[in-house]
Order: structure tokens, then C-alpha cells, then sequence
């Protein structure tokens, strides 16, 4: 880290000391697109939506797509992808525009958040679709929140799902649940203060909005609160620094929740937490204001993922993918491992 790291917002995990990355082992796809979070399906394989590129085999100009799904077929190190919606050669084209940093498979169904129609508008909604047919058609599920739901607050933007395992199996409970962080300002940069929201639906119940709930703060002991009424909803991850996008994944082997978020000026610093509830108590893993090798020419990094199918050696191993901008702006695998 350098000397202007910003101080973490919680304190350093007595149970993960640290994390190591091997970039000898990165593979790099799909040179133009980015975002690329990812879900562990039914079918064995992984899917993942990309952005503003032409996806596997495709370019930032070739095959270009505002939004698109691939599969990602095999395992950490010897895996094949292509485009299942969208991108160059598509198995099928895609029918709407926008960006998405969420993705699941539950039951064989595929849910996806759909913020905005492009980059600079993700804040105005967030939309729920599903797709039975594995990312190869979506319905607009008529869940939506937008600017304009909330009266004390701009709302969330670009929620992501927290990942257990293959099609949700391995799940806490009945229940899915969603980060997202909060608007503090309509531009499309770092918010200050950053503040995640924690949301949960019933899973037999994901396209009825009326049975959201919203995280409202801890009971004495460490329970969770929970309300119905979105104006009462309380942070459940905060840094001062900021926050922009975000990614969560259950590590069932180490039984530890993993949260990702981002907390300086756009594609550069990170955070890595672990938690024993999805609602914390919040732990610090890794915090760095440059994600990448300080030698390596380009260090802009927008999203960061955990593979929720990739982890190895009794869930101490893990791969990451990562975009970014410049030569990062890809699809990037990394392997790692977390330091007892």
C-alpha cells in the first residue's frame, strides 16, 4: 500500500489474516467489456453479464452491446465462454439496453437487475427481469425502484445478490438477499459517504415488491431488524471514504459472508470484509487504494467478483475477475488465496 492508503472503516479479520494474489495466473477475454458479475446455475456452469463491449470473441467495436450474458463453461483453469445474449455471435440478441451488477440463478430461474438504460443513468431505476430459459430471453418482473421511491433519499442504485451456492442451494433461509448502495449524488462516480442497504425478499416471492424488507439496524445481541417501509431502512455497511460498486458471496467452507466494495475515485481502491450474518459484524480483510501490481502500466480496476463456483483447498483458494479501464477493460481471472 502506499503512504496516502486510506485508513479501513472496520476493523482487520482475527480469522482471515490477509489475502495473496498469483497474477501469473490471470487470463484475460474479452478485451472492451466489463462489469462481469457472476452466478453459479443449475446447469453446472457459471453466467455473467457483461457491458458496453462485444463480450467473448467480440471487441469493444465488433459485436458491440450496451448489455450482455455469457456462460463460462468448466473449471478454474481450463474454462471456455461464450455469449448467450448479446455480444458477437450471440446464441440471441439482446432486446434492451442498460448495465447490470446482478445476476442469480434460483430454481433454475434467472433474476437480474437492470439499472438504467446506460452508465451515466443507472441511478434513475433499478428493475427486476427473469429469465427461464437461462439467460436466452427476459421478462420484465414490474419490481422497480427508482429516484423517486423514497422521500428522504435518492434511493440505491446497481444492487447485487448475495451468491450462496450452485442454483442458491446452500442458502442461510428462505430468503434472498441484495446490496446496494446508496445515491448520494447523480454523478456517476464515488459516493460520500458510502452506505450499502441490505434488502431480502422471499425467494418464492422475488417478483412481489410488496414483500421486500429492508435492513433497519441490529437488536441488542446482534439480530437483525427488518421493515417493510423503505424510508426506515438503515445502512449495514458504511465507510467514510466512500463507496461505489459492490459484490457479495457466501464462502460456505469457511461459513463466512464476503463483501466487496470499492472506496476511492473510480476503477482504483478496494475493500475485501468478512462477516459471520449477512449483516455483519463487518471484518477487514483487504483495504488498498490500488487493487493491481504497482509495476503494471495500468491500475484502473471498476469491478471486482468472487466466483461463487471457484473456491478450492477448503475454501481458503478463490478466484476473483475484475474490468477495468485501458487494458484492464476486459474480462480478467485471477487466482488467490486467503492467509490464515
Amino acid at each position: 500500500m502506499s503512504a496516502n492508503t486510506l485508513y479501513p472503516p472496520y476493523p482487520r479479520s482475527k480469522f482471515i489474516k490477509g489475502i495473496t494474489f498469483d497474477w501469473s495466473s490471470r487470463i484475460r477475454l474479452a478485451p472492451g467489456s466489463d462489469n462481469w458479475p457472476l452466478t453459479w446455475a443449475d446447469d453446472g456452469h457459471q453466467y455473467t453479464v457483461f457491458g458496453d463491449g462485444g463480450g467473448f470473441g467480440g471487441t469493444n467495436e465488433i459485436g458491440r452491446a450496451s448489455m450482455g450474458i455469457a456462460r463460462i463453461e468448466g473449471d478454474r483453469k481450463d474454462y471456455k465462454a461464450c455469449n448467450v445474449w448479446g455480444g458477437k455471435d450471440a446464441e440471441h440478441p439482446a432486446t434492451f439496453e442498460g448495465k447490470s451488477w446482478g445476476i442469480i440463478c434460483i430454481d433454475g430461474i434467472f433474476y437480474m437487475w437492470r439499472s438504467g438504460a446506460a452508465s451515466s443513468d443507472c441511478y434513475e431505476f433499478q428493475k427486476l427481469y427473469k429469465s427461464e430459459d437461462h439467460g436466452a430471453s427476459w421478462e420484465d418482473t414490474c419490481v422497480e425502484f427508482n429516484i423517486n421511491s423514497f422521500n428522504r433519499s435518492r434511493g440505491f442504485f446497481v444492487p447485487t445478490f448475495l451468491q450462496f451456492g450452485q442454483n442458491y442451494q446452500g442458502a442461510r433461509d428462505n430468503y434472498v438477499y441484495m446490496y446496494a448502495p446508496e445515491v448520494k449524488s447523480l454523478v456517476w462516480e464515488l459516493q460520500i459517504p458510502g452506505e450499502i442497504s441490505l434488502i431480502r425478499v422471499p425467494k418464492d416471492k422475488i417478483t412481489s415488491q410488496a414483500h421486500y424488507e429492508f435492513f433497519a439496524g441490529n437488536e441488542y445481541g446482534g439480530t437483525a431488524r427488518w421493515t417493510h417501509d423503505g424510508e426506515q431502512r438503515r445502512p449495514v455497511f458504511y465507510d467514510a471514504n466512500g463507496v461505489m460498486r459492490v459484490n457479495a458471496v457466501y464462502n460456505p467452507a469457511l461459513q463466512k459472508y464476503l463483501l466487496v466494495t470499492q472506496h476511492t475515485a473510480r476503477n482504483y481502491g478496494w475493500g475485501i470484509y468478512e462477516a459471520n450474518e449477512p449483516w455483519g459484524s463487518w471484518k477487514t480483510i483487504y483495504y488498498s487504494d490500488c487493487f493491481v501490481p504497482e509495476d503494471w502500466e495500468c491500475k484502473l480496476v471498476s469491478y471486482l467478483s468472487f466466483s461463487p463456483k471457484w473456491w478450492d483447498n477448503d475454501g481458503w483458494e478463490f478466484v476473483m475477475v475484475f474490468s477495468g479501464r485501458e487494458y484492464n477493460d476486459a474480462w480478467n481471472s485471477i487466482e488467490g488465496g486467503f492467509i490464515i
